[in-house]
């Protein structure tokens, strides 16, 4: 009994210490909380009105009011209103695509080509773009306008010159596709073709017919060669026979010739023999300067 008696009596002392703590009155904390409020709205309104636009990229705003605004944003830092607008990046540089399509040739030919594109939207006609075809304009337009333009200018070439004019087939293909991408606000920068292969009978029918025309001009080259050699041989009997002719009539002439000859004969092998490493004796006989019996010949 005593016990409870001591433990109330300490809980009547708690009670009476907690009557008398004072709180802050009511209108600090609603300032307070009024503060704060205030500062995490401001807080929110500050990082989301500021945007940034890259280099190489547009911008358009969708407002939720009055939709897509017709202003187009370019590089650097702009305002926009938090939770109302809402910020839709374009990147306005080149892009490569890369298009294959077979299509059948003005022979009936089927050929497999493969074309390569630059294109990039134009900055001022972004608001359109994003009404009508959206952020992927390209994986919409080009596969399908790139497809009929092959298909409408190869019928228009037969295969072979589709080989001998490809720059011809190229430049319409350009101008062609150049005019339709202009209909979706899309500029086509550059226009290339990357491969151009045919079937396998056109292929092997081209291959069959340059080893025909090899083997001509082959058989052509052995003909002419022919001849030059005939030509040839003509001309150096007739060249010898002249020469013989001339050294007879020098000789009968004048005995002296002969000896000449055989001076410079022996001038030769004399001088070929000095710029050799090794040393040979040689006699006159050898030499052909044996002038002891060209002495004789030379007086008579």
């Amino acid at each position: 009994f005593l016990l409870f008696k001591v433990k109330a009596k300490h809980s009547a002392y708690k009670m009476n210490n907690f009557r008398n703590i004072k709180l802050p009155p009511t209108q600090l904390i609603t300032n307070v909380a009024n503060v704060l409020i205030a500062g995490s709205a401001l807080t929110y309104a500050g990082s989301n009105s500021l945007f940034n636009v890259e280099g190489g990229h547009r911008a358009i705003v969708f407002n939720r009011i009055v939709g897509i605004k017709d202003q187009v944003y370019e590089e650097g830092t702009h305002f926009m209103i938090p939770w109302v607008e809402r910020v839709i990046d374009y990147d306005v540089r080149a892009k490569p695509n890369m298009i294959t399509s077979t299509s059948g040739s003005k022979d009936l030919q089927m050929v497999n080509i493969g074309l390569r594109v630059l294109t990039r939207p134009l900055p001022g006609q972004l608001p359109n773009i994003y009404r009508t075809l959206g952020t992927d304009y390209a994986e919409r337009v080009l596969p399908s306008i790139i497809q009929e333009t092959l298909k409408s200018v190869v019928a228009q070439y037969n295969a072979s010159q589709l080989i001998t004019m490809r720059e011809v087939v190229s430049r319409d293909i350009r101008r062609i596709l150049t005019g339709r991408a202009l209909q979706f606000n899309i500029v086509l920068d550059d226009v290339s073709i990357t491969a151009l292969t045919f079937g396998k009978e056109y292929t092997a029918a081209i291959e069959a017919k340059q080893v025909a025309a090899q083997e001509a001009e082959r058989a052509k080259f052995v003909v002419d060669r022919a001849l030059q050699e005939k030509k040839s041989a003509v001309i150096r009997a007739e060249g010898e026979a002249t020469s013989a002719r001339l050294i007879g009539q020098a000789i009968s002439n004048n005995p002296a010739f002969l000896a000449l000859r055989r001076i410079e004969a022996a001038r030769d092998i004399s001088t070929t023999i000095a710029n050799s490493q090794n040393r040979v004796f040689l006699n006159t006989d050898s030499l052909l300067l044996n002038m002891a019996e060209l002495a004789p010949a030379t007086k008579s």
